[in-house]
């Protein structure tokens, strides 16, 4: 049967660049492009905007600002810090403030309204120590601690502000530019506010030809602290941080919002802050809360100045987002037309396609800029774009299969694709595959496996699809490889917190699945010490749901070595305090052909069987990898780890079909692990994707019997109708 992939146009948006018009104008008919937007860096010329496509413009409302900011330099956005702990040797210890951080980003708040925020700690008793004993020496930024106790730790916490944009810091740093450094301005000031819709107002009046502005996010950027030594540059950062959002007027006002105030410390955290694979705590929460208000509140101020002039309003959900929170409970009063979505991977696509808005576009990767996130070339000598854009393209396109994207793009400087013909051609192609991916989507649902699974974890719904961040940022975490796997299968899947399993029905989700490293948000912590959860997940596995835990699921932290749900997974955490103990013998038993061949399993969490009965599917070095266990009419599956790959993908659905109680053949699913397929009914076709650098040969079960496929090529993606 004949692949039926063609060309086709519309649903892409192009980085036009005044100076490139020819280019500009004849990439956009190769790509199909009906959109042209400007990227950081870059304008459009009249001759782009005046040339028939829709226009993006750019804006990232708390920037490009840098008159008004000299001006008024105590609206500056803040954050807080904390010194590098010093160990005493005497009764005192001088701190220069700025010594660890890079001071091209951070400068001292030394107001009156700020240093009431200021903490000196004694690390090592985790006392605040009494403000009668440090003096501030304001001309050299000194802190002068007197009367401590030598050899304690001590760290000073002060507010400093923000004097150059993150996002245009890095974009600038990586492309040697040699312009003015842009700040950002802090929209919790009124007066800040009034500029900005003044500002808003004036823009929309010049540029006619704007059909769509693009908010780059809102106001504030995830937390990216830098530091003053190039061996570690980056200090902190973390997607969900809230800590740019501080200053003493946010501060001041939450205090007589929620009747109590805020300390350094409950953003410093002793040093650790609050990066997102940490369980949430009260007053994180609060604060959060506090600034999703404001931003949605001054947010759909702005959206609504921009459709006052007749123009879209989409927003950016990177960069200055927090605040923003698509997830959350507000996200719908921003009045946002659309949302646009930099993807890596395919569990950004499926976070982009989940948000309630009427337009969803995916930026692709890579970007158009010399060389990449990693620092290694990109388009510039040694790289190889088209290999990289093909390698994107695969993580999103098994995304894309089971979930609708209305458009896509790229970002950046267009001139840079000049000296590489390839990649010009592959874009060519994937724009074409996308367009006819979404018009099955048009003509109804991919065909879905009987399967409901619900991700567990401290966050539940506000972090679907997500953890902190790119995939490349969080690799390091169970879950976001499961994220991943996931975003490609022909399975639903929801995301639910602890009081969401407390209080909702279960009688419909046929897998719960909890992953993470004891102590983290995503296992859950503290919250398995709640003995309803424990009561409430082991009865409903009684009842014939399957419970898969990873890594070191329903543990609570360092100081408690048992898993909660040991007496459904039938395994139970490994330590040192086991060394005396005996351990249950066993042998490896993949007799139900869980474990494709071309998967593997690496050794990650270490555990022990509790009573022998559960199965070991897989082990390494004596340690369980793969268990499962019956419990009642459910089971309780353990794995060490799961790490994301395409001979992976094969491996959880496998899983997720066998604790469904359901049969590995199943129709509208490949033979082969290294291909996977998505029936489309509606227009009765079938997509069938190779995520092999290999050409590869597939038979798939439909309803009219087996269909095969011949020497799929490497990467390639096929379209049939049945």
């Amino acid at each position: 049967m004949e692949n039926i992939l063609k060309h086709t146009t519309g649903s892409f948006t192009l980085p036009g660049e005044a100076g490139y018009e020819e280019l500009t104008l004849d990439l956009a008919q190769k790509w199909g492009a009906d959109v042209i937007r400007d990227s950081d860096g870059t304008v459009l010329s009249d001759e782009i905007t005046n040339s028939g496509y829709g226009i993006y413009s750019t804006i990232c409302i708390i920037r490009d600002h840098n008159e008004w900011a000299r001006a008024n330099q105590d609206k500056l956005q803040q954050t807080f810090l904390m010194t590098a702990p010093k160990v005493a040797e005497e009764s005192f210890l001088t701190f220069h403030l700025m010594d660890d951080f890079f001071d091209q980003q951070f400068k001292v708040n030394d107001s009156a309204d700020s240093m009431k925020y200021w903490q000196v700690y004694d690390r090592t008793t985790g006392r605040e120590v009494n403000r009668n004993f440090w003096t501030y020496e304001k001309e050299a930024q000194n802190v002068i601690v007197n009367n401590i106790i030598p050899w304690h730790k001590y760290t000073v916490s002060f507010l400093a502000y923000r004097i150059w944009e993150e996002i245009s810091m890095y974009n600038h740093v990586t492309n040697g530019w040699d312009k003015e450094h842009l700040m950002q301005i802090d929209p919790v000031y009124p007066q800040t506010r009034e500029y900005l819709k003044d500002w808003l107002t004036k823009w929309c009046k010049e540029h006619p030809a704007t059909t769509v502005v693009r908010f780059t996010s809102m106001f504030y950027n995830f937390v990216w602290m830098w530091g003053s030594d190039v061996r570690n540059r980056y200090l902190f950062t973390d997607w969900g941080s809230y800590d740019f959002t501080v200053s003493p007027k946010m501060l001041d006002d939450f205090a007589e919002s929620y009747g109590y105030k805020l300390t350094a410390e409950d953003f410093i955290n002793t040093g650790l802050f609050h990066p997102t694979h940490l369980p949430p705590v009260k007053t994180q929460r609060d604060y959060m809360n506090f600034v999703n208000q404001f931003v949605v509140s001054f947010g759909k101020e702005l959206v609504d100045i921009v459709h006052s002039f007749g123009k879209k309003a989409y927003v950016f959900y990177d960069d200055s987002w927090v605040g923003v929170e698509p997830y959350g409970k507000r996200f719908k009063e921003f009045g946002f037309d659309g949302l646009i979505k930099c993807i890596f991977s395919g569990y950004e696509v499926r976070l982009c396609a989940g948000v309630d808005v009427p337009v969803h576009e995916i930026r692709l990767h890579p970007y158009l800029f010399p060389v990449g996130l990693g620092g290694l070339p990109t388009f510039s000598k040694g790289g190889d774009p088209a290999k990289d854009a093909a390698l994107y393209w695969r993580s999103a396109r098994r995304a894309l299969l089971r979930a609708k994207i209305d458009r896509i793009g790229l970002g950046g400087y267009l001139h840079l694709v000049q000296d590489f013909p390839d990649f010009v051609e592959y874009i060519a192609t994937i724009s074409d595959e996308f367009r006819q991916i979404k018009e099955l989507h048009e003509e109804g649902k991919p065909y879905v496996l009987p399967i409901k699974v619900a991700v567990l974890h401290s966050w539940g719904k506000l972090r679907s699809w997500t953890l902190s961040g790119h995939f490349h940022e969080t690799y390091m975490h169970d879950l976001i490889h499961i994220n991943e796997t996931l975003s490609g299968l022909p399975v639903d899947v929801t995301y639910i917190d602890f009081d969401d399993l407390k209080n909702m029905d279960l009688s419909d989700t046929n897998v719960i699945i909890n992953a993470g490293s004891a102590g983290t948000a995503w296992c859950g912590a503290e919250s398995w010490n709640d003995p309803v959860v424990e009561e409430v997940l082991t009865e409903w596995v009684s009842a014939g749901g399957c419970f898969i835990g990873v890594n070191e699921p329903s543990s609570t932290g360092e100081k408690d070595f048992r898993f909660k749900m040991s007496g459904v997974l039938g395994v139970n955490r490994d330590s040192d305090y086991k060394s005396c103990m005996g351990k249950w013998a066993f042998v490896d038993d993949n007799s139900d052909g869980l474990i494709p061949a071309v998967s593997s399993i690496p050794l990650r969490g270490k555990v022990h069987l509790t009573d022998g009965a559960a199965k070991v599917v897989k082990s390494k070095d004596g340690y369980p990898l793969l268990t499962v266990n019956s419990f009642g009419r459910g089971k309780g599956i353990y794995l060490s780890t799961f790490e994301n790959a395409p001979e992976n993908y094969r491996l959880l659905l496998n899983i997720l079909l066998y604790g469904a109680g359901l049969s590995p053949d199943q129709k509208y699913i490949s033979d082969n692990p290294m291909v996977e397929c998505a029936y489309f009914a509606g227009s009765n076709s079938l997509i069938v994707i190779n995520n092999s650098e290999e050409a590869q040969s597939v038979s798939i079960s439909t309803d009219n019997g087996p269909f095969e496929v011949k020497d799929l090529a490497p990467l390639a993606t096929a379209i049939y109708k049945l």
